[in-house]
């Protein structure tokens, strides 16, 4: 079998990709030579070639920086069943052009009768949305494909099968907006359409929750970190250092408090869609600059209190080995964020902390050194996550509003 590749059209390929087209597209679903010039340049054109001949193409346009329109794929007729639609179409839908920091929606539409083509986008992530009335009575009707960008729920007791040939009712199906093809089987030996309901979520309550669940979680913080900084002050044996490590503590904790509340007023108001961007700021102080310090520093407390060395090594390894297990979880703020060398490097520094903190109050040691690098490598992860990572895993998906002037 004779082997092919993939790579980006070229102005040189206009003319196999015509002769392609013409060899196995109608007429009017071939791309004017215009029209594929200018996909070529927005590098909007795949080919797959086999020993230097072009043997398949996809093209799609872009009418608008949020809106990508997949206008044709095909296949030499000897070159398929070989899968080169499906990695066309997979390759295509990684380099689509990403000009603004909202993913383009990437549509298609394909006849109800071309079970081959609805197969294809069916296992590349698509669904049909609607039906489109754009030819006569007795033409095929036209499925409008969309590809899905958030992961949503199908209601498993809302499906139900309806022929290809059964025009009125796939577009009585399909009317409610959130109903949708989602495969294509076989009934009575004849092709059919599964249809099912989303599940329609609410984006507006869902991140008011999540907001309402920060501000909740950063008040039991800050009470926290405030009965132990209360402690601190009237213990005369506290290391200073420690102290100013609690104050810094609450004061971060106090601060994403306030940007909690900020992402309420955000989302009530929906002006700027930057709901993500305050809560990541919000998460990333509270557990770096709040939650993390608190823990750290149980095992100094622990050692004023008793003066037992043993229990309080005991206490700061179970302590070291809980955060250590903690970041490498998938609860955890940096699981969230890719990983680098240098974050692995400052995770090792953080879980060690206690058990390097314990060890020199424990033994009357200068303290002064073990807070201040536990203080830099607290705000090197902060810095690292606010100025150097995108979105958290997950936000940047969510719906966003559409701001209407």
């Amino acid at each position: 079998m004779a082997e092919w590749s993939t790579r980006p059209g070229r102005p040189a390929d206009m003319a196999p990709i015509h002769t392609l087209l013409g060899n196995t597209c109608d007429g009017e679903a071939v791309p004017s030579s215009g029209i594929l010039a200018d996909a070529i340049d927005r590098n909007l054109v795949l080919v797959a070639e086999c020993d230097g001949e072009v043997t398949g193409c996809i093209v799609a346009e872009m009418p608008s920086p949020r809106h990508v329109r997949l206008t044709v794929v095909a296949v030499r007729a000897d070159m398929r069943r070989r899968g080169m639609a499906a990695r066309l179409l997979t390759e295509m839908m990684r380099q689509i052009p990403r000009n603004t920091d909202e993913p383009p929606l990437v549509s298609a539409v394909a006849h109800a009768e071309q079970p081959a083509a609805t197969c294809l986008l069916l296992a590349a992530g698509f669904i049909g949305t609607r039906v489109l009335h754009t030819g006569g009575s007795d033409s095929a009707p036209l499925i409008h494909y969309q590809y899905k960008l958030r992961v949503e729920y199908i209601d498993p007791d809302a499906r139900h099968l309806v022929a290809a040939s059964a025009r009125e009712q796939l577009a009585e199906s399909l009317a409610p907006t959130d109903h949708a093809v989602t495969a294509l089987v076989m009934l009575g030996g004849e092709p059919a359409f599964e249809i099912a309901r989303f599940e329609r979520d609410d984006p507006a309550t869902l991140q008011s929750g999540e907001a309402a669940a920060g501000i909740a979680f950063s008040g039991s913080i800050l009470a926290a970190v405030t009965f132990l900084l209360g402690f601190a002050f009237a213990s005369t044996r506290f290391p200073d250092d420690v102290r100013l490590l609690l104050i810094g503590a609450t004061f971060s904790t106090v601060l994403s408090l306030i940007i909690y509340a900020s992402a309420s007023g955000e989302l009530a108001r929906i002006r700027s869609n930057s709901f993500g961007r305050i809560m990541k700021w919000g998460n990333v102080l509270s557990e770096y600059g709040g939650v993390l310090p608190f823990v750290i520093s149980l095992p100094v407390t622990y050692a004023q209190v008793s003066g037992d060395r043993w229990a309080t090594m005991v206490l700061a390894v179970a302590l070291a080995v809980a955060i250590g297990w903690y970041e490498r979880s998938e609860f955890s703020i940096a699981y969230r964020f890719r990983r680098s060398p240098t974050e692995i490097v400052l995770m090792t520094l953080t879980a060690l902390s206690p058990v390097a903190g314990a060890v020199l109050v424990a033994t009357t040691t200068t303290s002064w050194p073990w807070t201040a690098v536990l203080a830099a490598t607290l705000a090197c992860r902060t810095w690292l996550y606010l100025f150097h990572r995108g979105s958290e895993e997950g936000i940047a998906e969510r719906r966003r509003w559409q701001i209407r002037g």
